[in-house]
């Protein structure tokens, strides 16, 4: 089946211009077609249509993500009275006991608390076992190692400075895979200045894996 999820704006990246109302037409795992809403809708009568608030873009790069699945702990729901629901970092991961106990759990949240960002790709090495399993479970793609900025790692793809130019997997084409993600904000700068946080939803080859309740 066909869908066709659309924004008040488009982002398709690599150069072109934003497109007011517009969409993303997916069939399976790629991208069928791109454009406005109206073009799509009637070029595709029986498509399932998805609609969202803000603004559709690429998929984002995490580039921290070997340092936050190996360095924080992401607490379960159940442990948020006694731990909280923010990632753990530095000495509070001493009072948890040897990693082995606690590290599978948490790089599993810790890829779901991602893909809430709009994460599509990562970038690193995955060696560990720990690691290894649950990334290639979890359908993200995975990108060599890139130099990361300096200083704390950060869930926010957009940290550091980065657009989305920056940010982004690559510009939404035509063919490719479907990995996209929905902003609850009305244009670029506001995404840039409120963060990855205003994910609404994430498109992870062609299937919805996150969406904001």
């Amino acid at each position: 089946m066909l869908t066709i999820h659309t924004a008040a704006l488009l982002l398709p990246g690599g150069g072109r211009p934003p497109v007011p109302g517009g969409a993303v037409a997916v069939r399976d795992t790629v991208v069928a077609a791109l454009g406005p809403y109206e073009e799509l809708a009637a070029a595709h009568p029986g498509a399932r249509v998805r609609r969202w608030p803000g603004l559709l873009a690429p998929g984002l790069v995490q580039y921290d993500a070997v340092r936050l699945l190996t360095e924080w702990y992401f607490p379960d729901p159940r442990e948020a009275g006694t731990l909280g629901t923010e990632p753990l970092t530095g000495a509070a991961l001493d009072g948890l006991g040897p990693d082995s106990a606690w590290r599978p759990g948490s790089v599993r949240r810790g890829l779901h608390r991602m893909l809430g960002l709009g994460t599509t790709h990562l970038a690193g090495r995955f060696d560990d076992a720990t690691l290894r399993g649950p990334v290639a479970r979890s359908g993200l793609t995975v990108l060599p190692p890139a130099r990361t900025a300096a200083g704390a790692p950060c869930l926010d793809p957009f940290a550091h400075g980065r657009d989305l130019a920056a940010a982004a997997h690559g510009p939404l084409t035509e063919g490719a895979r479907a990995d996209f993600a929905a902003f609850d904000a009305p244009d670029e700068p506001a995404l840039l200045a409120e963060g990855a946080g205003r994910c609404v939803g994430t498109v992870l080859g062609g299937r919805l894996v996150y969406r904001r309740r």
